[in-house]
């Protein structure tokens, strides 16, 4: 039986960054995966997807191109051709992933893997079971599509995120059932690709733990795409005929679409790992870990949607290099305050740290700046005038308590804002450094500005305190 210092169940962006950081701390590491090395976000999530978002993107720049003097016929878009891209990038990334596996010295098997016990590890495959050992076992199956009761995935018609994204042909119609980051991030690609889109969610918004204004920008954005939305009710009929499908709504209404996509959030794999048999802690199916990714068992870790909380994927591979730091004799925990997230609708949602509505709801005492996209020059040149970036702090020069963009390239902004939390800068301090000249940046450092109403381009409250004294 073949012994390991490390071995990794499962290859999604928790389980092979930890297979590598601990090959690249001198350990003798093995990675088990049944499927495609990358797992949910690089194979039926994150990546696929913003393939199809950038597709999107582009078609509607190319339909805005004549205010930039351009004149173009409407664009004629081939879906299949879309996918086929969005399959090279995912296969491209599989590879490369791989290789880097490889390259690293780590041991790669195909198969389910599960505990047989302490420090065991079994492998099915093809009919046959392997063993191994390992000095430290991290489990990062990750999760799936959940699919709600009365709402099993019917061949073709009503399809979870995993079958949607391999769909060929592209629907005329699409009812969207949730209306978090996965629905909304659909109904806004799928909308700018023609499809007549509804989004039912039984909250009475969008985005529920995204910041307000943030979303209204994106439902502004639905409405002028000609998304419906069918908020503060539910599906309660769904019924599969030659014309498509049939749905029921609670409020009454009644929708006839050629497909339903359910996008109302994920469940943990935790099944069929020897968890019971090890009595391992698990609350409502995900893996219960402390603050250095250790279960109930010792010498067993586990990272990813596996845990539940988190489901993102750079928190999994934030994750695993705690895992794996620990697994190897450290002592490290991990940290949450500081984790972006973004939503990629159109315009972009990006968050860090608290929302103005969550500062509200723990009573804290906070300040806000902001700055609109409107008034920067670069957004105005490259024709996106939509958005806002917003910082709260604390009072009297304080810490940022968190940050919101909502506009383009948001995804990319909010590094910066990220940074500068890590690091427990005050809004003075982030405003202190030089930006370049034209660039979107520029709006960090003048909405850090406005908390002290002295931004350059915005009448803040510096100025409205002298119009007051001279009148």
């Amino acid at each position: 039986m073949k012994e390991y210092d490390l071995a990794v169940i499962g290859g999604g962006p928790g389980g092979y960054v930890a297979a590598i950081r601990g090959a690249q701390r001198g350990a003798r590491v093995c990675l088990v995966e049944s499927d495609a090395v990358g797992g949910t976000c690089l194979n039926r999530g994150c990546i696929p997807t913003k393939a199809l978002y950038s597709s999107a993107r582009l078609l509607r720049s190319m339909r805005d191109a004549s205010s930039h003097g351009i004149r173009l016929a409407e664009p004629v878009f081939d879906f299949a051709t879309a996918a086929e891209r969005k399959d090279g990038v995912v296969s491209q990334l599989v590879d490369g992933v791989a290789q880097l596996l490889k390259g690293n010295g780590v041991d790669l098997y195909s198969g389910r893997g599960f505990l047989e016990g302490p420090g065991r590890v079994g492998i099915r495959g093809q009919g046959a079971v392997g063993h191994l050992r390992a000095k430290a076992v991290i489990l990062a199956t990750g999760g799936r599509p959940l699919v709600p009761e009365g709402f099993a995935p019917a061949g073709k018609n009503v399809l979870t995120s995993d079958e949607f994204l391999a769909i060929k042909d592209l629907p005329k119609s699409l009812l969207i059932v949730g209306g978090g980051y996965i629905g909304c991030e659909f109904a806004g690609i799928f909308s700018a690709f023609g499809v007549a889109v509804d989004i039912v969610e039984q909250l009475p918004v969008l985005l529920a733990r995204s910041d307000r204004q943030a979303v209204r920008e994106v439902e502004k954005s639905f409405k002028a795409a000609g998304v419906k939305l069918h908020l503060d009710t539910a599906v309660t009929d769904v019924e599969s005929r030659s014309d498509g499908v049939h749905v029921r709504l609670a409020n009454g209404e009644t929708l006839q679409v050629e497909k339903i996509l359910l996008s109302v959030g994920r469940r943990p794999n935790s099944e069929g790992l020897g968890l019971e048999e090890l009595r391992v802690r698990l609350e409502r199916g995900a893996v219960v870990v402390d603050d250095g990714m250790r279960t109930s068992v010792d010498g067993l870790y586990a990272i990813g949607d596996l845990t539940g909380g988190w489901q993102l994927a750079h928190v999994a591979s934030y994750q695993a290099e705690i895992a794996v730091e620990n697994a190897l004799g450290g002592e490290a925990r991990a940290d949450y305050r500081v984790v972006p997230s973004i939503v990629f609708t159109d315009p972009e949602i990006a968050q860090v740290g608290l929302t103005e509505e969550q500062c509200r709801e723990q009573g804290l005492a906070y300040q806000v700046g902001r700055f609109a996209y409107l008034a920067s020059g670069m957004a105005l040149c490259a024709g996106e005038p939509r958005g806002t970036v917003k910082i709260l702090a604390e009072q009297d020069g304080g810490p940022i308590l968190g940050v919101t963009i909502v506009g383009a390239d948001a995804s990319s902004l909010i590094a910066e804002a990220s940074l500068a939390m890590s690091r427990k800068l005050s809004a003075r301090e982030l405003a202190a450094g030089i930006r370049a000249h034209p660039s979107l940046p520029e709006m960090i450092k003048e909405a850090a500005e406005d908390l002290s109403g002295l931004a350059v381009h915005r009448l803040g409250r510096a100025a409205s305190r002298r119009k007051s004294s001279d009148a």
